[in-house]
């Protein structure tokens, strides 16, 4: 057990490393800002500046590339379905670096690592006597599981998020894009319209379209281009309009017709969606109305009752007998 000088020492030694590195960050953002005022000063060009700020950004990137890939190849998965997929899901997530699958697997390595520290420095803290050698064993047990899971179930919800986001918001985005068509841009350009229309309002919609643009832009075809889009986002809609588009372009039918009919299904669907989240409403609020609600009313309501009859009617009933 730790004995309250040493756990003094520990939280000492947290706070001056928490400080420490506060005021290392604020020191290097203000010679970060007194180097570009110097370049402005001196007349050099802002590219300079620019260049020196990347060039210490990746600097910074290497020094902490080093001690993730130690922590990454622990486990890391190998190459086969599992790394496809986690690539799959971190693309779903809008994580397109190539560093993403290393720092995500790093953070859930050290996650794992770090958490079981915690909560064996926290039980042997603990005042009064140590817990048993089996809660001991299995509150490490459980840490590192949650600091290994907790990563990914993080991802998933952050991907069902992403993908409700983009799914709600892309019938506005083809109404859009029905409109520059019909008003005699090209698809490509009303793709890069309604990017920059939609930014406000759906930023992760808007980011997949502008990387379209960028790579029809580089000379992909627009069937690559858009299956690749269908890939990252991960929802049978966009690969339906996807698979709308290629069609369009291989028979030569109007993509304005193509756009009317694919933006009257999503807007359909994501009516039927909303009306069915609405109808599962009574549902959930079952358990919270019988564990929660109820009782409360059933105290309010029968409590004055009982203590009467607690009070009343037992005493008689004694008196009686």
């Amino acid at each position: 057990m730790l004995t309250s000088p040493l756990w003094t020492l520990l939280v000492l030694f947290i706070g001056t490393t928490v400080t420490t590195w506060t005021i290392a960050t604020g020191f290097h953002r203000r010679l970060g800002l007194r180097r570009r005022f110097r370049a402005f000063g001196t007349g050099t060009s802002s590219q300079a500046g620019r260049s020196t700020e990347t060039h210490d950004g990746l600097r910074w990137v290497a020094s902490v590339e080093r001690y993730v890939d130690p922590l990454a190849a622990l486990s890391m998965p190998e190459a086969g379905e599992e790394m496809s997929g986690l690539r799959r899901r971190l693309l779903h997530a809008g994580w397109r670096s190539p560093r993403a699958l290393t720092t995500f697997v790093a953070t859930r390595t050290l996650l794992a690592l770090a958490l079981p520290l915690l909560a064996w420095i926290v039980m042997q803290a603990w005042p009064g006597a140590a817990p048993s050698l089996a809660i001991q064993a299995a509150a490490l047990f459980s840490s590192a599981a949650s600091g290994y899971l907790s990563p990914v179930v993080w991802l998933n919800r952050y991907i069902r998020r992403r993908q409700r986001a983009i799914f709600e918001a892309f019938p506005d985005a083809l109404d859009l894009m029905l409109v520059c068509v019909e008003s005699g841009l090209g698809l490509d350009l009303a793709i890069q319209r309604v990017a920059a229309e939609l930014r406000t309002h759906c930023a992760a919609l808007a980011d997949e379209l502008e990387l379209v643009c960028a790579e029809m832009r580089a000379g992909s075809t627009r069937e690559r281009v858009l299956q690749r889009l269908s890939e990252r986002v991960g929802l049978d809609e966009i690969a339906g309009f996807a698979a709308m588009l290629t069609q369009a372009d291989r028979f030569g039918t109007s993509i304005g017709d193509a756009l009317r009919v694919q933006a009257d299904s999503l807007r359909t669907t994501r009516r039927l969606r909303a009306q069915e989240a609405a109808a599962k409403v009574p549902v959930k609020l079952m358990l919270p109305l019988v564990f929660c609600i109820f009782p409360a009313m059933f105290t309010v309501l029968l409590g004055p009752a009982a203590i009467r009859i607690w009070r009343v009617l037992i005493p008689a009933l004694q008196s009686a007998g």
